[in-house]
């Protein structure tokens, strides 16, 4: 074959890799002008979309994405176009010629079913301010709200328009352009200058106020709280400017975006998402001084700002790379703790870690990193293992070559994962034909050599293993073993492993000697165990109460009032008034035991219970409404406005918390007494909420 007959069959080859990667439409879309107003009382989105595109072919008609929506305008080239549309996509007819730039306009009027979520505008009252609009894309698709292109290979620039109520607080993704106030509502618009995937696109509605910061490389950081949260900003925020400037210099590549902010929401889908400059998170991540001990932001904090490197520089082709999205920013983020918390925390949390994925794969249950079905457990954990063996193979230096080569290359684009094996090749001359097999290919976790891994390089890690092993084989000297390796270790964490793992093999008052000094994991660790409580533990577990953790401090309160009960009414009054963590685990526990507990403070148990039972109504985060709902449950003592909120549940955006309301209205439903309740009270659903329900009492 001659040379120009082979670049020209290179050349065609190249662009039908090209149009393979435009989701079949042969074009590729450069800008995208969105403006759009927000009726939040019906749930409707109505706008304009202003595309400029380019065929990258002769075509006849162009696909986009644009889910259950009303179309009153499509132009192109300012001229009326015809188009066709089934309710999933909008096809647009006319002659496109390749290489030829065009203007394509839509109106359109939305009813989005997912990917924006009206939150607290269904029931009255809104005591709380809680009202909100946000978005989530990923796994939902922005086309519900915005027609455009899902496929994650296509990527532009957005800028963004939205008009809303001008009382509330607006953001985007981008940089803020200008606010133009008009009568009852406000106008805020947005500017991206880099191109980013459309399922990355988002928007927050609400009432925050802003903490601002700047990265030590000049990039503004903006940090959002709820009005009266500003007690909760520092630790909720804690070493996030710290986190910026760690990633982006332990990345190599500066921060590909214009400015970063964060922002909580309530009732979120996920711990966090990573949407291009526009971080959202759980409220439920919004903690006190004390809770940071037992649930902090910190994690969620580096990986979500990880991602906007990997997944949002640089984008997966499809599901079976996500291991360069989720486990790239889960090993980051880990880096980013090892600079904050030190390396005893980084390798501890890679033991863990494995150990979690070995009780995987011994159960049959191990999956390939290459799996696009793989869960959560995989991408995330599997996948930070993964580059650390990774970095362990190649060295520190040239990792850190290969991972800016790759993000360089690939930069505003979109790479698989035989994309970054080349650049870590090329950059480290190493064959990594074996470590894809183990630690990619593979659905075993190579335990046996991650636990190499890590002892080669942490003393603390090399001295359990040590112990496991000599507790093997001398099983009858274990107290002695364990009391030698306490005192020769004085890690707070390899102490909290010891008393997990073995405090059943010491006795009780060889825990209290042990206890009395000792670190806060390794009194959470006997803390959360399943012994009990005898007479020698009493006065160590009543100390419990006062430890700075309030995990520690609810397991030790139901673990003395089932076991001390004499102590009851003392127990109470120690802990009276302490909500806990966010999801008030402390407060719901103490509401259940006091209004169990025989004479404590006659009179005020309907004071209790009305507390407790309010605890289900749609106006709190529904991380409390299930802890109220699971003791109501155990208590028996459902009224008919709990029946009443567990409906709405049922109904809930949040599949986690709408499986658990279900599952609890089945179990509830096996009791004749309550199925009629339960009967009763779905005749006064409004029709939108009362599908799921009306369906399984007619299955009955």
């Amino acid at each position: 074959m001659s040379q120009r007959s082979f670049l020209i069959l290179f050349s065609l080859f190249i662009f039908s890799i090209s149009l393979a990667a435009q989701g079949g439409n042969k074009t590729d879309f450069l800008q995208a002008e969105v403006a759009i107003r927000i009726n939040p009382e019906d749930e409707e989105i109505s706008g304009t979309v202003h595309y400029t595109l380019e065929a990258l072919a002769s075509l006849d008609v162009i696909t986009l994405d644009a889910r259950k929506m009303k179309f009153s305008e499509v132009r192109v080239g300012g001229k009326k176009a015809r188009f066709d549309y089934d309710g999933r996509h909008l096809k647009v007819y006319r002659k496109f010629k390749p290489g030829q730039q065009y203007e394509l306009s839509l109106a359109y009027l939305a009813h989005p079913e997912e990917a924006v979520y009206f939150i607290g505008w269904d029931y009255p009252g809104d005591e709380d301010g809680m009202r909100q609009v946000w978005t989530q894309g990923q796994g939902k698709y922005s086309s519900h709200w915005l027609p455009g292109i899902d496929d994650m290979t296509e990527k532009m620039v957005y800028d963004l328009q939205i008009t809303f109520d001008k009382d509330y607080f607006v953001t985007a993704n981008g940089i803020q352009r200008f606010v133009s106030v008009a009568d009852s509502t406000a106008t805020w618009s947005f500017d991206m200058d880099k191109p980013m995937s459309s399922y990355l696109l988002a928007f927050v509605i609400g009432n925050y106020e802003k903490k601002e910061l700047t990265s030590e490389s000049g990039v503004p950081i903006e940090l959002y709280y709820y009005p009266g949260d500003s007690l909760y900003t520092e630790p909720t925020y804690r070493y996030s400017a710290e986190i910026f400037n760690i990633l982006e210099k332990e990345i190599g590549v500066p921060y590909p975006w214009q400015v970063y902010r964060q922002l909580p929401v309530r009732d979120f889908l996920y711990a966090g998402m990573e949407n291009t400059s526009t971080t959202i998170f759980s409220d439920a991540y919004v903690i006190d001084s004390l809770a940071f001990t037992d649930k902090n932001y910190v994690n969620v904090n580096a990986h979500e700002l990880a991602h906007q490197w990997f997944g949002n520089l640089v984008t997966e082709v499809s599901g079976e790379h996500h291991w360069l999205h989720e486990g790239f920013a889960s090993y980051y983020a880990l880096l980013a703790e090892r600079e904050l918390f030190g390396d005893d925390y980084f390798y501890w949390k890679l033991f863990e870690s494995a150990r979690t994925l070995d009780r995987m794969s011994q159960q049959g249950k191990g999956e390939s990193l290459l799996d696009p079905n793989a869960g959560s457990l995989t991408f995330y954990e599997k996948g930070a293992w993964a580059l650390f063996a990774l970095r362990e193979l190649v060295g520190d230096k040239l990792f850190n070559a290969g991972i800016i080569s790759f993000l360089q290359r690939y930069a505003y684009a979109n790479a698989t994962v035989e994309d970054f094996l080349h650049e870590m090749e090329t950059t480290s001359t190493e064959d990594l034909t074996t470590f894809k097999e183990q630690w990619l290919d593979s659905r075993q976790f190579p335990y046996r050599e991650a636990l190499h891994l890590l002892a080669e390089s942490n003393e603390d890690i090399r001295d359990f293993r040590a112990l496991q092993n000599s507790l093997t084989v001398a099983k009858d000297s274990s107290r002695a073993i364990l009391l030698e390796a306490w005192n020769k270790n004085d890690s707070d964490l390899f102490r909290a492993n010891l008393v997990s793992d073995y405090h059943k093999l010491l006795p009780a008052e060889v825990l209290s000697e042990l206890m009395a000094n000792a670190g806060i994991k390794s009194r959470q660790a006997l803390a959360l165990s399943n012994s009990g409580v005898p007479d020698t533990l009493t006065e160590t577990y009543e100390s419990f109460l006062e430890d700075p953790s309030y995990v520690t401090k609810e397991n030790a309160l139901f673990k003395l009032w089932v076991h001390h009960p004499e102590g009851r009414a003392d127990y109470l009054r120690k802990t009276n008034g302490i909500k806990g963590l966010p999801n008030y685990n402390i407060r719901l526990l103490w509401l259940t035991l006091a209004l169990f507990t025989k004479d404590y403070e006659p009179g005020k148990e309907e004071e209790f219970f009305n507390e407790l039972s309010g605890y289900t109504d749609p106006k709190y985060p529904f991380d409390i409404r299930i802890g109220a709902f699971r003791y109501l449950e155990e208590a028996r003592m459902f009224t008919e406005k709990n029946i009443l909120d567990l409906l709405f549940a049922s109904a809930h955006h949040s599949w986690q918390f709408r499986k658990f309301a279900r599952n609890l209205l089945e179990r509830l439903m096996k009791d004749d007494k309550q199925l009629a309740r339960i009967r009763r009270v779905a005749a006064m659903l409004p029709e939108g909420k009362a599908t799921y329900i009306n369906q399984k009492l007619k299955e009955l």
